[in-house]
């Protein structure tokens, strides 16, 4: 196995006006991993991830996929490594005015240009995988539960059998079970594929289940990182607060008083 992380961050740093959302984060993910990284709202999660995929581009700092810098690719390479991306959104990011099928296989519709016929084939395989019957390909996304548009957006992120599956809260707003469903449905996913995968979450139940190791980011910064199963005993008070979900700690809350 080479020792080359698949995903590599060197003190990254982005602000917007006078907010420091990165403050020198630096993280690694090693290929076939699973690594989730929690946090609280605003705690710099999300912009993190957005930098990975482009979407932000941060003010300092490095992001390596494969040993390769993604921030000094040019347009041909930087589309080649964006094709070893699946993503799974918060929300699920469905497009309403589409099927099922047709949401699951818009990347390869439009980013690779492949023949209707043979990605409706891909989509009804890729819904199979998620428990959902080639009879739910021809729904739209009006028509299905919460559970089921996280179910789509999972089968729209692996339709493309991607090296590096991204998860954004995952089981945010499904019931316990479901959650777990899903859950479930990620392992089974990541370890069929082979993927190395980078999450973000506040759910620490998912967290602990579906990751190989945990990080934690605070103010910008990862103040933890190390094997699942030793976060318990990480020594760090605010990892501690944040896992038992104490409001007494060292982070403390933000709250208007009347």
């Amino acid at each position: 196995m080479t020792d080359t992380p698949k995903i590599e961050l060197r003190n990254v740093s982005k602000r917007f006006g006078s907010k420091v959302v990165l403050d020198n984060l630096s993280l690694t993910v090693q290929p076939g991993k699973s690594l989730i990284v929690i946090g609280g709202s605003g705690s710099g999660k999300s912009v993190m991830l957005k930098c990975i995929l482009g979407i932000i581009r941060p003010d300092k700092g490095e992001i390596f996929v494969d040993g390769k810098n993604v921030l000094k690719m040019g347009s041909g390479e930087r589309e080649e490594t964006l094709r070893k991306f699946g993503m799974l959104f918060q929300g699920g990011a469905l497009f309403d005015s589409l099927s099922v099928w047709e949401n699951v296989a818009f990347g390869l519709i439009q980013g690779r240009k492949m023949k209707r016929i043979k990605a409706k084939d891909i989509a009804i395989e890729k819904l199979a995988k998620v428990g959902l019957g080639a009879e739910v390909g021809a729904l739209y996304p009006a028509e299905l539960s919460g559970g089921m548009q996280k179910r789509v957006g999972l089968a729209r992120a692996i339709a493309a059998d991607p090296e590096i599956i991204f998860f954004d809260e995952p089981t945010t707003g499904l019931d316990p079970i479901m959650a777990d469903v899903i859950n479930n449905l990620i392992i089974a996913s990541v370890k069929e594929l082979g993927a190395t995968t980078l999450s973000i979450t506040h759910d620490m139940m998912s967290a602990r289940k579906i990751s190989d190791e945990l990080a934690m980011i605070y103010k910008g910064k990862i103040i933890w990182k190390g094997p699942h199963d030793k976060i318990d005993h990480s020594g760090n008070d605010y990892v501690d607060q944040f896992i038992n979900g104490r409001a007494e700690g060292p982070i403390k809350m933000e709250i208007l008083k009347p």
